[in-house]
């Protein structure tokens, strides 16, 4: 708030639109009055509290080391409290909020060697999660980021290093193991599936074997498997999760029209890497054959990375037939030309189903309305 303009004297700067004899009226009848002390701001100082002579007695004392770090050290206030007591632990930078941890971020070296492995040494995205401990879609993001800042440099553009330098200084970083890798973060975390929400009370017999697969036909509401199809598949598990791994799209669907789904896979299907959980099956029951349980492990996910090939080559096929090419005579332009086909099942009641072919008329566009995420918030693996 600005200060107060002192009301004892006027003068003729502040009040350029009155004339000569009124200004010197006003003056004269203002100073015949008795002059008040009128200040804006009081400059009484402020009485110091117990509290507020801690606070400069810390600030002068223990956070005159926290003004400047270490590099490749954390600056937290419990991280100095633990190294006087002796003790490292997790770094926490709130004191009060135990249960908040600063997570580690990627190394340059780290980040460097998945790009290697990933473009040059032709690995596939699952292998190197794997072998790194690194989160599938993280390691696509990788990838991407650094053949952003490859184009960036090719095309002159200026790199915010010091930005990035800064920030591997200030906070943990996950550095790089060749022979023991050090886990960065879970690779098989397992999202909540929405049919899981609601809660189901489901009566079963006491002589009944009850297992992950029925509760997730019972969330899907789909009727109970065969007697012998549950018992074929609870003969080798292994084989039934690479089955369904690698022929997604055989699995059983239920509903009709915008309520069909696939039926709930336990949690050995849908975890992002299901060959882990047979490798560590095989551990289990024949612990001695390391090396052949290796050979097994490689093999396993070699034939998945050839299934999810296979399977993304015909869809791209299936796509290539479904498309026209047309390319008039001297046009740098090509159409691409696909058949669709407008029932209710497409559009649904409403016309506004998302797979409604074209631009659905009636539907508002978001595209300039704040407070909509605009900027993809997932990466394809």
């Amino acid at each position: 708030m600005a200060p107060r303009i002192q009301n004892q004297i006027v003068s003729n700067s502040l009040l350029p639109y009155l004339s000569s004899s009124s200004t010197s009226s006003s003056f004269t009848s203002l100073s015949s009055r008795p002059r008040r002390s009128c200040r804006s701001f009081s400059s009484t100082v402020a009485p110091q509290t117990r509290l507020r002579n801690q606070m400069f007695l810390w600030l002068r004392q223990e956070a005159a080391e926290l003004k400047h770090h270490t590099p490749g050290e954390t600056n937290y206030l419990t991280s100095k409290a633990e190294a006087a007591r002796g003790y490292v632990g997790d770094p926490r930078p709130f004191p009060q909020n135990i249960h908040y941890c600063s997570e580690s971020i990627l190394s340059e070296e780290l980040r460097t060697e998945i790009y290697n492995r990933v473009v040059k040494q032709k690995k596939s995205v699952r292998a190197v999660s794997v072998e790194l401990k690194v989160d599938m879609r993280r390691v696509a993001a990788v990838v991407r980021l650094v053949e952003l800042e490859k184009r960036m440099k090719e095309q002159g553009k200026l790199l915010a290093l010091p930005y990035a330098r800064a920030i591997h200084e200030m906070v943990p970083t996950t550095p790089l193991r060749h022979y023991d890798p050090s886990t960065h973060e879970e690779i098989n975390d397992l999202p909540v599936h929405r049919l899981t929400n609601p809660q189901i009370f489901y009566p079963v017999s006491e002589s009944r074997q009850f297992n992950r697969v029925d509760a997730g036909r019972v969330f899907s509401a789909a009727p109970a498997l065969e007697h012998e199809q549950a018992a074929k598949d609870a003969v080798d598990p292994s084989e039934t999760i690479s089955r369904i791994t690698q022929n997604p799209s055989h699995i059983e669907v239920v509903g009709k029209g915008e309520d069909e789904h696939q039926v709930l896979q336990p949690a050995d299907v849908r975890i992002p890497h299901p060959h882990m959980v047979a490798s560590r099956r095989e551990q289990a029951l024949v612990p001695q054959e390391r090396a052949q349980q290796i050979k097994i492990y490689q093999a396993r996910l070699q034939k998945e990375e050839e299934a999810d090939q296979e399977r993304k080559r015909r869809s791209e096929e299936r796509k290539e037939k479904q498309t026209q090419r047309v390319q008039p005579e001297d046009s740098r332009f090509e159409f691409r030309i696909n058949d669709v086909v407008v029932s209710q099942e497409t559009t649904g009641k409403d016309g506004r189903n998302a797979r409604a072919p074209g631009r659905r008329y009636g539907v508002p566009s978001y595209d300039r309305k704040k407070g909509q995420v605009k900027i993809p918030t997932r990466v394809e693996v």
